[in-house]
C-alpha cells in the first residue's frame, strides 16, 4: 500500500494545448488538482514535467498552483526516465513508491510507468488523472500499465490510502479536496 513516507507524486506533461487534446479533459483536470493538491496537504514531494513546452505550451494553472514548491522539468524524450534530470530528482527524493498521473496514458505515461518498474519501482497509476486524445488509447495505456505491474489507482483511494485512518486535520483537508 502506499504511505506519505514512502511515496512521490510524478505529474506527466499536464500542458495546456495537449490537455485541449483529451478525452474527458474537464475530469482529468479536475482529477489531477485533486491529486497536486492533495499531495501538498500531505506533503508529498512531486516531479512534474513539460514536454517540448515551447511547442505544447505550459503546465495547466489548476494544476501549478499546488506546486509552487517545485520546478518542472523540461523533457524531449517520451518517458521522463530518458531525462536525466527528471531521473536525478527521482532518485533524490529517496522515496520507492511512485504515483503516476498525467497525459498522453498510452505514450509518456505508460512508457514512464514500464522505466520506473524495471529499476524497481513499486508504481501506481492514477486512473481518473490519466487520459490520451481518445478513450480506446487511455485504456490501451492503462492496461499496458497494469502488464508491467503497475498498480491500478484513483485519486480518492490513493488519498485515503496513504492517509490511513478516517480523522486529524489533514484528513478534513482531504475530504474538502475530493467533494
Amino acid at each position: 500500500m502506499l504511505s506519505i513516507e514512502n511515496t512521490v507524486l510524478i505529474i506527466i506533461d499536464m500542458q495546456e494545448k495537449l490537455a485541449k487534446a483529451m478525452h474527458d479533459r474537464e475530469n482529468l483536470v479536475r482529477r489531477a488538482a485533486q491529486m497536486a493538491n492533495g499531495a501538498k496537504i500531505l506533503g508529498i514531494p512531486v516531479i512534474w514535467t513539460e514536454q517540448n513546452p515551447n511547442g505544447l505550451g505550459r503546465t495547466l494553472p489548476e494544476i501549478s498552483e499546488f506546486l509552487v514548491d517545485f520546478q518542472p522539468i523540461v523533457k524531449f524524450s517520451f518517458s521522463c526516465c530518458g531525462e536525466p534530470k527528471f531521473m536525478e530528482a527521482v532518485k533524490g527524493c529517496g522515496r520507492k513508491q511512485a504515483l503516476v498521473l498525467g497525459i498522453e496514458c498510452h505514450v509518456c505515461v505508460c512508457q514512464t510507468i514500464i522505466n520506473l518498474k524495471e529499476l524497481g519501482y513499486d508504481v501506481h497509476i492514477v486512473s481518473d488523472a490519466v487520459s490520451s486524445r481518445t478513450r480506446e488509447n487511455r485504456d490501451v495505456g492503462l492496461e499496458r500499465a497494469k502488464q508491467s505491474g503497475a498498480t491500478i489507482t484513483s485519486v480518492e483511494m490513493a488519498l485515503f490510502e496513504m492517509l490511513k485512518v478516517a480523522g486529524g486535520d489533514r484528513f478534513k483537508q482531504i475530504l474538502k479536496v475530493i467533494k
